[in-house]
C-alpha cells in the first residue's frame, strides 16, 4: 500500500498525467484525425460503433485541407488585401465549426442531445468545475492569516509582479498581433495571462531547491495569477453564438446562500457545500457563461483552519479520527488526486491540434507568455522594491528574473481559455499550440537557473533534513484518507 502511494505521488508531482495526456493527444490528432476527433466530439455512446466513420474522416481532410489553405493564404496576400482575405478565411471558419459541431458552452452545442455526453463537454463543463474549485480554495487559504495574503503588506511585492504578470503578457500580444497577426486573432488576448500552478511550482522547486522563497513567490503570484484568469474567462469570453442571460445568473445566489446557511450549521462535511454549485453551474451555463467557475463562488464557505498551516497541515480533531481536516482541507485533500489524474483527459480533449496548424498565432502566443511574464513580472517587483514593498528576504534580482521565465509555462489554463477565445477550430488549434510549446519555457527556466547560479545549497540541505518527517507525516494521512474516500 506505501509502495503504490508513494507511485501515485510521484506521478502527482511531476504531473505525469498531464504530460501524458498532451502527448497522447498529439500523437492520436496528428496520426488518426479522424478517429481523434471521434473520442472528443462524439458521443461516448457512440464510441466503436462506426457509424460516423466516413463523416469523420471527411471531417479531418477538411481541417488538414483548412491549414494548408490558411497557410498559402496568409503566405500570398499582401497587407492591402487583408481585409477581403480575412472575411474570406472567417467564413472558412464559420462553416468549418459548423461542419465538426463544436460545442460551445452555455447550454448550445452542435451534437443536441448528445453534447451533453461528448468527452470535450464532460471534461471541460463538469471535470473543470472541480479543478477550478480547488484553485480557489488555495485562493480562499492564502487570504488566512499566516497566508501568503495576509497581512497584505507582506503579498504587495509578489502582487505587484501578479499585475506586470497579466499586463505584461497582453501588451506583448497585442504588440505582436498588430505586427504580423490579424484582427480575427485579437480576442487571444486572455491566452497569455495565466500560469500554470503545478508545472511552475515543480520547475521552481527544481531550480531553487525546497524551501527557497522564490518558490512561495512564484505560488503567491501563480494563485493571485489564476484569481485573475478566473475573473478573465467569466467576464471577457462569455459564449459567442449566444448574448449573455444575466438573469439566469441569478441561479449563483441561491447557491451561495446555502452555503453560507451550511457554514452557520457548522457541517463538517463538504460535500453539502459542493452540493449547492450544482445551482451556480445551472445559473452560468443557463446564463451562457462558462459552467466550469460553478465552485469558485461556494468554497470560501467551507469551514477551513482558523489559519494557513502552509504545505503540511497539523490535525484539527473534530470528535473522532476521521475528521482530522475541516472540510476546505478535506475537499482538496480527497478530490486533489481525482483532478491530478484527471488532467489526462483534459489535456487530451483539449491538446489535440495538427502540427500542421502552426502560424504566427503560436508564436504570438509562446513570445506572449515568455517575454510578456519575464518583462512584466521582473519590471513590477523591482518597481514594488523601488517603492519601499521590499523583494522577499534571501532574494536577489537574477531570483526575480528567474522566477519571471519560470511563470510562463502557461499551459493547462492557457489551453482552456484558448479554447474560449476562439470558435474557428483553424485558429484555436494554433493557439493551442503555443500554450503547449510554452512547456519548454521549463528548459530554459533551468538552464537560466544553473547559468545564473540561484540555488541555495545551504537552504536545499536544511529542508533535506526537514522535508522527511513531513513527507512521511503527509504521506500516513494520504494514507488514511485513502482508506475511508
Amino acid at each position: 500500500m506505501r509502495r503504490s502511494n508513494k507511485t501515485i505521488q510521484l506521478l502527482q508531482e511531476f504531473s505525469i498525467p498531464l504530460i501524458a495526456g498532451v502527448f497522447c493527444a498529439l500523437a492520436v490528432a496528428n496520426f488518426w484525425p479522424g478517429h481523434y476527433h471521434s473520442l472528443v466530439h462524439d458521443s461516448v455512446t457512440q464510441w466503436g460503433s462506426g457509424g460516423n466513420e466516413v463523416h469523420v474522416a471527411s471531417i479531418a481532410s477538411s481541417s488538414h485541407g483548412s491549414a494548408h489553405t490558411d497557410e498559402h493564404h496568409e503566405a500570398h496576400h499582401s497587407e492591402a488585401n487583408a481585409g477581403h482575405g480575412h472575411d474570406e478565411q472567417a467564413e472558412h471558419g464559420d462553416h468549418h465549426a459548423a461542419s465538426i459541431a463544436a460545442p460551445g458552452h452555455g447550454g448550445h452545442g452542435g451534437h443536441g442531445g448528445s453534447h451533453w455526453m461528448t468527452l470535450h463537454f464532460l471534461v471541460n463543463d463538469i471535470f473543470m468545475v472541480i479543478f477550478f474549485g480547488i484553485a480557489a480554495k488555495e485562493i480562499t487559504e492564502a487570504c488566512l492569516p499566516g497566508g501568503a495574503l495576509n497581512p497584505p503588506s507582506k503579498a504587495i511585492n509578489p502582487l505587484l509582479a501578479t499585475i506586470g504578470g497579466v499586463l505584461g503578457p497582453v501588451a506583448v500580444f497585442f504588440a505582436l498581433n498588430g505586427a504580423i497577426g490579424q484582427s480575427a486573432w485579437a480576442n487571444g488576448w486572455g491566452i497569455p495571462t495565466a500560469t500554470d500552478i503545478a508545472l511552475a511550482w515543480l520547475v521552481a522547486r527544481i531550480i531553487f531547491g525546497n524551501g527557497h522563497p522564490a518558490v512561495s513567490f512564484l505560488l503567491l503570484l501563480a494563485v493571485a495569477d489564476d484569481a485573475i484568469g478566473l475573473g478573465i474567462i467569466a467576464f471577457a469570453y462569455p459564449d459567442p453564438n449566444n448574448p449573455t442571460e444575466w438573469l439566469n445568473a441569478l441561479w449563483i445566489a441561491p447557491a451561495m446562500g446555502l452555503a453560507y446557511l451550511f457554514r452557520r450549521m457548522q457541517l463538517k462535511s463538504w460535500l453539502p457545500y459542493a452540493a449547492t454549485a450544482s445551482l451556480s453551474w445551472w445559473g452560468l451555463y443557463s446564463a451562457h457563461l462558462h459552467p466550469a467557475l460553478a465552485m469558485v463562488f461556494v468554497v470560501p464557505f467551507m469551514p477551513g483552519p482558523r489559519r494557513d498551516l502552509g504545505l503540511y497541515v497539523e490535525e484539527e480533531e473534530y470528535g473522532d479520527e476521521h475528521s482530522a481536516h475541516s472540510p476546505l482541507e478535506n475537499f482538496e485533500h480527497q478530490l486533489k488526486p481525482f483532478v491530478d489524474f484527471g488532467l489526462f483527459f483534459f489535456a487530451f480533449a483539449n491538446a489535440g491540434v495538427s502540427f500542421a496548424g502552426v502560424s504566427s498565432l503560436t508564436w504570438i502566443v509562446l513570445l506572449s507568455l515568455l517575454v510578456g511574464k519575464t518583462a512584466g513580472i521582473t519590471a513590477c517587483s523591482l518597481l514594488g522594491d523601488k517603492l519601499g514593498f521590499p523583494i522577499p528576504e534571501g532574494m536577489r534580482v537574477r531570483h526575480v528574473f528567474v522566477l519571471a521565465v519560470t511563470a510562463g509555462i502557461g499551459l493547462t489554463v492557457a489551453l482552456f481559455v484558448s479554447a474560449q477565445a476562439y470558435t474557428d477550430p483553424t485558429i484555436q488549434g494554433a493557439a493551442k499550440m503555443g500554450a503547449l510549446m510554452s512547456g519548454l519555457i521549463a528548459l530554459l527556466a533551468i538552464a537560466l537557473g544553473k547559468l545564473l547560479g540561484v540555488r541555495d545549497p545551504e537552504r536545499t540541505e536544511q529542508s533535506a533534513r526537514i522535508a522527511p518527517n513531513a513527507l512521511q507525516t503527509d504521506a500516513a494521512k494520504f494514507e488514511r484518507e485513502l482508506e475511508h474516500v
